[in-house]
């Protein structure tokens, strides 16, 4: 038979446990090493899952796999300056490796002094901002007072930990209320951080060289504007899931209002590449160039709603 490895004398930590419990024998692929619990552990990790998943995949039928996650791409992110805060999002959605939407608006409203920023599942973004804004919006004609943005964040994280990452939203938040200005970043899990400027995504660690570079302290609101403008700038020349425009929202301290400036920089708009480009006349069908061989009109007495 097989000889099991050898092991320096007195070391228990490092002696692997045998499907049949005893801590002495054959390794045969990947060994479970002894967790809390088992007599003579000191801990250790489990590949439990690795083995169920070799026992799923023999039983798949022949040339079929295991669904795998699907990838996605984004950059956003926001910071705080002296008056309020700027949130800042590209615009590229992507179905695996092809580009879906080239125009998609990831910078969600929950609340007037109150913006999210979402990265991941779109669909889940999109509809958890818009269940979480309802519920603000409520609350707001409840207590006749302004949203205050740990409120925000409180159901947010309640309801992402509620679905323990299956709700594929990883969020920018940024906002002001009587207790100034505040920017969070969520994750899909529920976790939160409060923090000066944060990114997220799969362009983030781009954006976050920029943030490391260029923030201070008390900026003025051209200042971080400009930040975040080249923060998302390079997620879009740098990550391949980010991508087209960048959507800036600025909310004021002033006014406990948000400004947003869709499509703030459009740095790879072709429009006058293409104009420099004459199609070929061959190219251009002239009118009339398909025949009409028959026309059909029926009339159906039904009113329009019915139809």
């Amino acid at each position: 038979g097989e000889q099991p490895f050898s092991e320096p004398p007195g070391d228990d930590r490092s002696r692997a446990r045998s499907p049949s419990g005893s801590s002495s024998g054959a390794w045969r692929g990947m060994a479970t090493v002894a967790g809390p619990g088992e007599e003579g552990s000191g801990g250790g990790f489990s590949f439990e899952l690795c083995a169920r998943n070799a026992k799923l995949a023999a039983t798949l039928p022949q040339g079929s796999r295991l669904p795998a996650a699907m990838k996605t791409g984004t950059t956003i992110c926001g910071v705080v300056y002296k008056d309020g805060v700027v949130l800042g999002a590209d615009t590229r959605a992507t179905g695996g490796s092809e580009v879906a939407d080239k125009n998609c608006a990831k910078i969600h409203y929950l609340a007037p002094n109150i913006y999210c920023c979402g990265a991941g599942t779109a669909a889940d973004t999109e509809q958890t901002t818009a269940l979480i804004s309802s519920q603000l919006e409520l609350l707001r004609l409840s207590t006749g007072t302004q949203s205050r943005v740990v409120a925000a964040v409180t159901l947010l994280k309640r309801m992402l930990f509620r679905y323990q990452g299956h709700v594929s939203a990883a969020l920018v938040l940024g906002g002001v209320d009587v207790a100034g200005a505040h920017l969070y970043q969520i994750y899909p899990q529920g976790s939160t951080g409060k923090l000066p400027y944060v990114t997220m995504g799969s362009g983030s660690l781009a954006a976050m060289s920029v943030f490391e570079t260029g923030y201070r302290d008390d900026m003025d609101e051209a200042d971080a504007v400009d930040l975040v403008k080249d923060a998302i700038f390079g997620g879009i020349f740098n990550d391949l899931g980010s991508g087209s425009n960048c959507d800036i929202t600025i909310i004021r301290s002033a006014t406990g209002l948000a400004e947003e400036r869709r499509n703030f920089r459009t740095p790879n708009d072709v429009g006058q590449l293409r104009a420099l480009y004459a199609r070929p006349a061959s190219l251009v069908p002239p009118p009339g160039a398909t025949a009409i061989l028959e026309t059909q009109v029926e009339i159906f007495d039904a009113q329009p709603m019915d139809l």
